[in-house]
């Protein structure tokens, strides 16, 4: 998603070598350079940094051939604002020749430890969370989402009325950490289940939403099927809702699907979101996370409360996933045992847990 901080990052890199050339396609100048770009990347050397690259997706056909050149003289660093799925006109996946590296916004082992409701009221988008106060960060969410759905998405080709993507957007984030239901969605909305589909699938591609996918196996129980959806960002999630303070938040019906988005994400970034999942069974049992590590599967939930304690859903995870571990994430200081195989654990130490 933009204004993560792909940019700085890039720059800093780039400040380290010589042989750097930038190319920021949000410029005019840029992508008049780029006209011809065959015969503009060919004869570049050294690093060649792409910004936004969705501004012109046909480029990623023209970068396969430079990537097979046996002398390989050059690297392309491409930054980009939304999935190549999304981005209409992209018939090149560079498969094989690329690596993905997401950035997301500021995590918490980036922090001190005791900045961690700040991190969760205003999210991680760099300026929001550095705003001078809360009504400064609302200010910038307020530009960046009209900006987002007003520009942003039209440029990657979709022609969808902004109105329409913002009052789903808005939905969505009521539903936020619930199993997608997409017949409910579409009559609140007065739309077909196919059109909440396609926004689904607009603002998961953009990494405005995770839409995180069920584990099942042959349990010989009933086990839920459908997806779990969230707002990325906690800040956002909060702006969308219109809580604007941590009293306000405190005291919101969605408080605990707030937590468990936020410490779900942070986990997620800091652990990586391959071979991540939820588990659920028609009859309540539920896992908030499921991760398999190096042939190993761990679970998580994630718990707002003082003093999580083991519960009966916890017990039927361990047994019927066959769990090495699972950890309860929670907002307190202190680390102990629940079980043999269940720790709670302070949000502050989600790094520790590999």
């Amino acid at each position: 998603m933009r204004q993560t901080g792909k940019t700085t990052l890039a720059r800093m890199v780039s400040e380290r070598r010589r042989d750097v050339h930038y190319l920021d396609l949000e410029r005019a100048g840029a992508r008049k350079a780029l006209s011809t770009p065959e015969l503009t990347l060919e004869s570049l050397q050294g690093l060649v940094v792409i910004d936004e690259i969705q501004r012109m997706p046909q480029l990623f056909e023209v970068l396969r051939p430079l990537c097979d050149r046996p002398e390989n003289p050059a690297r392309f660093l491409i930054l980009g604002s939304a999935s190549p799925d999304l981005v209409r006109g992209v018939s090149e996946t560079l498969a094989g020749r690329v690596l993905f590296v997401r950035v997301p916004g500021f995590s918490i082992d980036e922090l001190e430890s005791d900045q961690q409701d700040r991190l969760w009221l205003r999210g991680g988008f760099p300026r929001a969370y550095l705003a001078s106060d809360d009504s400064a960060a609302w200010r910038w969410m307020e530009s960046f989402t009209a900006t987002f759905l007003e520009r942003d998405i039209p440029q990657l080709g979709i022609r969808i009325p902004a109105e329409a993507l913002r009052r789903f957007w808005l939905m969505t984030a009521h539903y936020h950490g619930q199993v997608l239901n997409a017949a409910e969605l579409a009559r609140s909305m007065d739309v077909a289940a196919n059109t909440v589909r396609r926004y689904l699938d607009i603002l998961n591609g953009a990494y405005a939403l995770r839409v995180l996918p069920p584990w099942y196996e042959n349990l010989k129980k009933r086990q839920v099927k459908s997806p779990k959806v969230y707002v990325r960002d906690s800040g956002l999630l909060h702006f969308l809702l219109g809580v604007e303070s941590m009293s306000m938040l405190r005291s919101h019906p969605r408080y605990g699907a707030s937590w468990e988005g936020f410490a779900l994400e942070q986990t997620l970034a800091l652990h990586g979101d391959r071979d991540a999942y939820f588990w659920g069974t028609v009859r309540g049992a539920e896992l908030d996370l499921l991760l398999l590590r190096h042939g190993r599967r761990y679970g998580f939930e994630f718990k707002c409360t003082d003093a999580p304690s083991m519960a009966r859903s916890m017990h039927i995870a361990l047994e019927d996933l066959q769990l090495e571990r699972l950890y309860v994430i929670y907002p307190g200081r202190a680390r102990y045992a629940l079980h043999a195989r269940v720790k709670a654990l302070p949000f502050a130490d989600i790094s520790t847990v590999f």
